[in-house]
């Protein structure tokens, strides 16, 4: 590192704190030469996730797409912007967890399906009619079906826990 004024390499770090979401650290430093101080920041770097798409591509994982997709899944359905958002962190933490470059486009469908089940049933349904291209209503309804015999069994153990 240089010195943005004078181009000398001989720094001092007088202070050093995270920044206000703790994904970096903020240093004061000062030139040893000409005492000009300036501010840098360090932060993890993350590399590139690709996102392998169906038809074969490879994209940069955008996590607004993610986000996009519930929200359209939830329209009109009791689902706050706040819990869409911890269902994505959820599912982004899952996919970095996995520490590898490519994942496909379906696997992360499938992890989003996953959280969005005990989020709320409808918005659920939606995402994966349009994830999975439900091809007929029998899809469909199978579909339905299972969820269906979750709940009920969910419900059942409860029941017999007496909650």
């Amino acid at each position: 590192m240089h010195c943005p004024h004078c181009n000398s390499s001989h720094l001092k770090v007088i202070d050093s704190r995270p920044t206000e979401d703790g994904k970096a650290i903020r240093r004061r430093r000062e030139c040893e030469n000409c005492e000009f101080r300036f501010t840098t920041f360090e932060k993890i770097e993350v590399t590139p996730l690709l996102v392998i798409k169906k038809n074969g591509n490879r994209e940069s994982f955008d996590r607004e797409k993610i986000v996009n997709g519930i929200i359209q899944a939830a329209q009109k359905r009791p689902v706050s912007r706040e819990t869409i958002e911890k269902v994505v962190d959820h599912v982004e933490n899952k996919i970095h967890s996995i520490d590898k470059k490519e994942i496909s486009a379906k696997q992360i469908g499938e992890y989003v399906m996953e959280d969005l089940e005990s989020v709320d049933e409808i918005t659920y349904i939606r995402f994966a009619s349009v994830y999975r291209q439900f091809k007929d209503m029998n899809v469909f309804f199978n579909e339905l079906k299972e969820i269906m015999e979750k709940t009920n069994a969910k419900k059942l153990g409860e029941s017999i826990d007496g909650k």
